[in-house]
């Protein structure tokens, strides 16, 4: 048997209709939303009656975990071990999803029924994640039915918390260190940068969510008689935001700054350009930090964004001045950004700027948000492996970006494991992903298959094989 053989098998699976398209419906019926605690058991249910049963069947031992932070999903190990002189690779995935929004998805579609319209396949979790994940699953198979083994170890994390910003992975993962422990890892999330090609992705951008909250008084009061001599905080606050964004997107605050772009990063984005998507968004090019090429504006910078804002009751405004305005603010940033005193230091910024009623506040609850920055350095041996990897396959240079633009828990392979890690991205940008309306491409998803058959593939093929004896333990740049 050889790669084609095995990537024909893949193909194969995908193409039955009661193949790859029936695995992904079952596993998009489980409710699986870890941003409500009652759906608990259903992150539990997936673990067990999807993966577990899909992995055992390929040979591996799967253990389920249960969080160390309680009320937040478990998380699955799979491990298939054939050889003490082979390299161990680390493959990951999350099964839980946001929020399904019944009743706001176009055409009234049922967020937990996997509809095909077109090239559009939609359901809730089918780019984030459970799509992606089912793609290294399916490909795993094949190469399995092609070799008869893989020719090199594997383990496969499934965890179901990842919409609440992973919380007790890390704790977890270094309490089972072992368990967890590998040479590389290879995984499949978020969006390519460009739909027509594929890309590495080789970490992703931090996320940090804060309050800024303006309290002067209690209750209302009439603007008739109190306009014009009492401070309404909502102008106040928007006074107070104009010293840490300007009116073109540009952080204005040094402290939510990242460092100089490095010149690794840069000539990694010097041929990555970010388009729209079909059916999404203009991009304005006037937003932002000027000076920036779109591509690294997302993979090379900070952004600082406010996702709500709220000053008296916008949906039953009435004619009294507000005591309280707050905006829910969000930082992602790159290696290298001071985010574990993003809180004291824009603190002090704005006392500095007049603005010291306004104070700065981590978010807490629902609004929480918290992954750190993490890159695998471009040189790693693992990043050039993989890309060849993939180039077999396509035939045509495969791009790399130094990090998405969205956040995942990296940081737990780079800080706990001490592992490289690379992505490969089998979504795209107009995903909709937590969103009304998710979907993946099916035609990109098939693609990706056959991309992920590959590189798994090569893992165990003696002649392309990876040796990790050449890694030199470098994962950030």
């Amino acid at each position: 048997m050889t790669r084609q053989h095995a990537i024909d098998g893949a193909l194969a699976h995908f193409d039955d209709p009661e193949g790859f398209f029936e695995d992904l419906k079952a596993r998009v019926a489980v409710k699986t939303e870890s941003q409500n605690p009652d759906r608990l058991p259903d992150c539990y249910a997936y673990l067990e009656e999807q993966m577990r049963p899909a992995f055992e069947a390929m040979g591996y031992a799967c253990k389920v975990y249960d969080n160390p932070i309680e009320g937040r999903g478990p998380i699955l190990l799979a491990s298939r071990h054939e050889g003490d002189d082979l390299t161990t690779v680390l493959g990951y995935g999350h099964g839980d999803t946001v929020l399904g929004m019944e009743g706001q998805w176009k055409d009234n579609l049922d967020p937990w029924r996997l509809t095909k319209v077109g090239d559009k396949v939609y359901g809730r979790g089918t780019a984030d994640n459970k799509a992606q994940h089912s793609a290294h699953l399916a490909a795993l198979k094949a190469v399995l039915d092609a070799r008869e083994n893989l020719g090199f170890n594997h383990k496969f994390i499934i965890e179901t918390g990842e919409e609440n910003g992973s919380d007790g992975l890390k704790d977890l993962v270094a309490a089972h260190k072992d368990d967890f422990a590998a040479d590389c890892y290879f995984a499949s999330d978020g969006p390519r940068f460009d739909v027509a090609k594929p890309n590495l992705t080789l970490g992703n951008r931090g996320a940090f969510n804060f309050d800024l909250v303006l309290d002067f008084r209690d209750g209302g009061h009439h603007s008739g008689n109190w306009g014009g001599l009492l401070a309404n905080p909502g102008i106040v606050l928007a006074s107070a935001l104009g010293t840490v964004i300007d009116v073109n997107g540009r952080i204005l605050a040094p402290c939510l700054l990242p460092p100089p772009i490095s010149e690794t990063v840069r000539d990694l984005l010097k041929d990555v350009d970010r388009q729209s998507a079909t059916g999404g968004p203009e991009i304005d090019d006037t937003w932002g930090e000027p000076g920036l090429s779109r591509g690294e504006k997302v993979y090379g910078w900070n952004s600082f964004e406010i996702l709500a804002m709220k000053t008296g009751n916008p949906d039953n405004p009435v004619h009294a001045i507000p005591p309280k305005a707050v905006a829910h603010c969000q930082l992602r940033f790159v290696v290298g950004t001071d985010w574990e005193n993003i809180v004291p230091n824009l603190q002090k910024h704005l006392d500095d700027a007049g603005f010291p009623m306004v104070k700065v506040q981590a978010s807490t609850g629902g609004n929480a948000a918290l992954f750190h920055a993490a890159r695998t350095d471009p040189a790693h041996p693992w990043a050039g492996w993989m890309r060849q990897a993939v180039e077999r396959t396509t035939g045509e240079k495969c791009r790399m970006v130094p990090n998405s633009g969205g956040s995942i828990c990296n940081d737990v392979f780079q800080d706990v494991l001490g592992i490289p890690f690379v992505w490969l991205p089998l979504s795209y940008t107009g995903c909709s992903q937590h969103a009304p309306g998710e979907h993946i491409l099916w035609s990109l998803t098939r693609e990706g298959l056959e991309l992920v058959t590959g590189v798994y593939w090569d893992l165990g093929d003696p002649e392309t094989a990876y040796n990790n004896e050449n890694d030199t333990g470098r994962t950030a740049a």
